[in-house]
């Protein structure tokens, strides 16, 4: 099935289910894995599919995005410049001035803790959009 095929009448949930099954291998695990802790940690989160094939989580704006690569799994955070990252998770995009990712390779260890509090802390920031602090 390509991309075109299924996009069309599908919900944004329906093919990032679509996704993981696609991929079949570790990508698919961990992006599964990595979503499960997503909505462990932000039960309210909204799934959305963007820009021709890429997984997105929102909540009051996007929070973070799933992509798969060929050797990582890249979780991008719309604005992880501004969160605090006491364990050291974002590995990725630092020089950039608004987003941090994390690149997971095959066999790659979650901590779950951490990327849960980090979820948690993109939901409270996009929560505080507009207003002074």
């Amino acid at each position: 099935m390509n991309n075109n095929e299924l996009q069309q009448g599908q919900s944004a949930s329906a093919l990032i289910d679509a996704r993981i099954e696609e991929l079949g291998d570790w990508r698919g695990e961990m992006l599964a894995r990595l979503r499960a802790l997503i909505k462990e940690a932000a039960p309210d989160v909204i799934e959305e599919w963007k820009w021709r094939g890429v997984p997105v989580w929102s909540h009051n704006g996007i929070i973070c995005t799933g992509e798969t690569y060929k050797s990582v799994v890249k979780m991008t955070f719309a604005k992880g410049a501004a969160l605090p990252d006491p364990t050291g998770l974002f590995n990725a995009s630092l020089d950039g001035n608004t987003r941090r990712a994390i690149d997971f390779q095959q066999g790659a260890q979650i901590d779950e803790k951490a990327l849960k509090e980090l979820v948690r802390a993109a939901v409270v920031l996009n929560g505080t959009k507009g207003k002074r602090r």
